[in-house]
């Protein structure tokens, strides 16, 4: 296996965008990447497309990827489209990373985009319903009260591990006060404005404990990444950013299974010789605020049940021994499922370049992103952990 280069990045703003549609957004996302590699189109040799919910929200299945970039130039070439439910993008980098890495193809192009906003609420929501079992019965705690099934099922699992942690409340809402701060850094995330702890908490209760603010929103965007093989990198003369690892893993569908992430995460570090302790900055998948802290655990950023104590200590936070979410993250950058994934990948990438701004973690030489999708059995269906550096 050869070294693999993250050359090019780019990505739209996230939002709610009733007017667009998967094309302009992929259009706009495709040409960012391209440009930021010094490459064109007739660089790119195959591409791997990431949507999750396309069919449910405006119809279009099949053919996305060929549907979405037909004006783009790519037309022609091969292209795989990829639906892994909110890891659509980080499995369709990993499979375009083992592309390159094998030498089947010297560049190949990830683009992930997502449009969920819908003028009818009731079509973006039920979206999220498709992503789980849909022959497993919810369990017995997840009431469906929120209208949101996975803010549901995010809920049961938080009040297990607060009894478990002995995390509160306001811990969640520390994550909330640092992804708003970041997300008012980043021109590209969906919410700007920041927060406090007191306002996290007196927004409205969606599904207990979880209140408005500590819950991902809907939105519409698409991120894009050119991948090329070490030598094509000094050719195009980017200055390389490694991608090290691409983990992915599926639940087993058994009660008490360890879970996908921590499973991710174990074979992201061996194929990387890379330990949680040399992470420098971190993406992770918090569609919810105890999401963040669960995962600090999962990935070994701190020992089972340290992770409220690590989110009070700031070492998290912007510019800290392990910024995590420097993008504002699914809460504040924003969640369009199919992108998301992407997303992580062109902030990771910023950092490592040191092109992150006022959001930069200075010194950053080692990432990881955590992308993880769907629901099964109490886990998430799908978990992909990437690992980046120098």
């Amino acid at each position: 296996m050869r070294k693999v280069v993250v050359a090019g990045v780019g990505m739209t703003p996230f939002g709610k965008f009733l007017e667009r549609n998967l094309k302009s957004l992929s259009e706009q996302a495709v040409a960012a990447a391209l440009a930021d590699a010094g490459a064109g189109p007739q660089d790119v040799q195959c591409i791997y497309f990431g949507n999750a919910a396309a069919g449910v929200v405006d119809g279009q299945e099949m053919i996305r990827a060929q549907a979405s970039l037909r004006h783009t130039g790519l037309a022609g070439k091969p292209m795989f489209n990829v639906e892994n439910a909110c890891a659509s993008s980080s499995t369709a980098l990993h499979l375009a990373w083992l592309a390159v890495a094998s030498g089947q193809h010297e560049t190949a192009l990830v683009v992930g985009t997502e449009k969920l906003s819908h003028e009818d609420k009731a079509v973006s929501f039920g979206a999220f319903t498709r992503a789980v079992d849909q022959d497993e019965p919810l369990p017995a705690d997840v009431t469906r009260g929120s209208g949101s099934i996975f803010m549901d099922l995010y809920a049961a699992k938080t009040r297990k591990w607060m009894a478990q942690t002995g995390a509160e409340p306001a811990d969640f809402a520390r994550v909330c006060v640092k992804s708003r701060r970041a997300g008012a850094l980043n021109p590209l995330a969906q919410f700007r404005k920041e927060t406090s702890v007191e306002e996290v908490l007196a927004s409205r209760m969606v599904s207990d404990p979880l209140t408005l603010f500590m819950c991902s929103s809907i939105g519409d965007g698409s991120a894009a990444l050119f991948l090329c093989s070490e030598d094509h990198a000094r050719r195009l003369g980017v200055r390389p950013v490694y991608l090290r690892a691409s983990a992915i893993v599926s639940a087993t569908g058994e009660p008490g299974a360890e879970l996908v992430a921590v499973r991710a995460a174990r074979a992201a570090y061996e194929q990387s010789g890379i330990g949680p302790a040399d992470i420098h900055v971190a993406e992770v998948h918090d569609a919810s605020a105890p999401a963040e802290l669960i995962h600090y655990e999962n990935l070994g950023l701190c020992a089972p049940g340290e992770a409220p104590a690590l989110i009070r200590s700031g070492a998290t936070d912007l510019g800290g021994r392990i910024s995590v979410n420097p993008s504002g993250g699914l809460m504040s950058r924003g969640h369009p499922l199919g992108a998301t994934g992407a997303a992580q990948i062109v902030e990771l990438t910023q950092q490592l370049r040191g092109q992150a701004g006022p959001r930069q973690r200075p010194g950053a030489q080692v990432a990881l992103a955590e992308n993880n999708g769907g629901n099964m059995a109490g886990d998430s269906a799908v978990a992909v952990v990437t690992i980046l550096s120098t």
